[in-house]
C-alpha cells in the first residue's frame, strides 16, 4: 500500500474494500518493477482506469486508457479489424486480444488489459454477463480470459469484470 493509504481517492465507498486493495497490489508492483500500465475498455466504461488513477503516488505507471464503447471506436482507436468484429462479433475472443495488442501497439505500456464484453441486457442473443479479457505484454504474449458473470446487473458485471482484469494484469506483471 502507499503511504498507509488503502482507499481509493475518488472512488472510496462505490467499489468494494478488496477491490481497491487489489488496485493497489497492480500499481505497487507495476512501479517496484519499473513497468507502466494500458487500458482498452467497453463493457466497463473505463472503470478500470479511473481505478488505476485513482490512487495516490502511483500516477506514474499508467500509461493510457482507451475507452472504446462502439465498434467503430475499436476500430479507430486500437486497430481493430472491422472483418473480425464482423466475423466474430465485438464480444470475442479475437477481439478482446485485437484491443490489447492494439493498446500496446498505441502506447508507451509494457502491459495492456482489455475488456469487452455485455455487462447488461443486449441485443436478442447476446449473453448477459459474458465478458471476455486478454491482456498483452509489450515483451510479447497475449492471455486471454472469458467469463460468464450471469445476469448480476450492469455493476455486479462491471465490478466483478474490474477484479479479473485486475489479477489479468497481476499476473503479467509477475511474469
Amino acid at each position: 500500500m502507499t503511504d498507509g493509504d488503502d482507499k481509493a481517492e475518488t472512488l472510496d465507498g462505490a467499489l468494494p474494500d478488496a477491490l481497491q486493495r487489489q488496485a493497489h497490489r497492480v500499481l505497487d508492483l507495476a512501479h517496484e518493477r519499473k513497468l507502466s500500465l494500458a487500458t482498452a475498455e467497453s463493457c466497463t466504461g473505463g472503470l478500470l482506469a479511473a481505478l488505476l488513477t485513482d490512487v495516490g503516488g502511483r500516477g506514474h505507471v499508467f500509461d493510457r486508457g482507451f475507452v472504446t464503447y462502439a465498434e467503430e471506436s475499436k476500430c479507430d482507436l486500437l486497430g481493430v479489424d472491422p472483418n473480425a468484429i464482423d466475423r466474430v462479433g465485438a464480444v470475442s475472443e479475437d477481439v478482446a486480444r485485437a484491443m490489447a495488442e492494439g493498446a500496446i501497439a498505441r502506447s508507451d505500456a509494457d502491459v495492456a488489459l482489455s475488456v469487452t464484453g455485455f455487462a447488461g441486457p443486449g441485443a436478442p442473443g447476446d449473453e448477459e454477463g459474458l465478458v471476455h479479457f486478454a491482456c498483452a505484454t509489450r515483451a510479447g504474449g497475449c492471455a486471454h480470459r472469458e467469463e460468464h458473470f450471469g445476469a448480476v446487473g450492469r455493476a455486479g458485471v462491471r465490478i466483478a469484470a474490474l477484479e479479473v482484469a485486475l489479477a489479468m494484469m497481476e499476473d503479467a506483471l509477475h511474469r
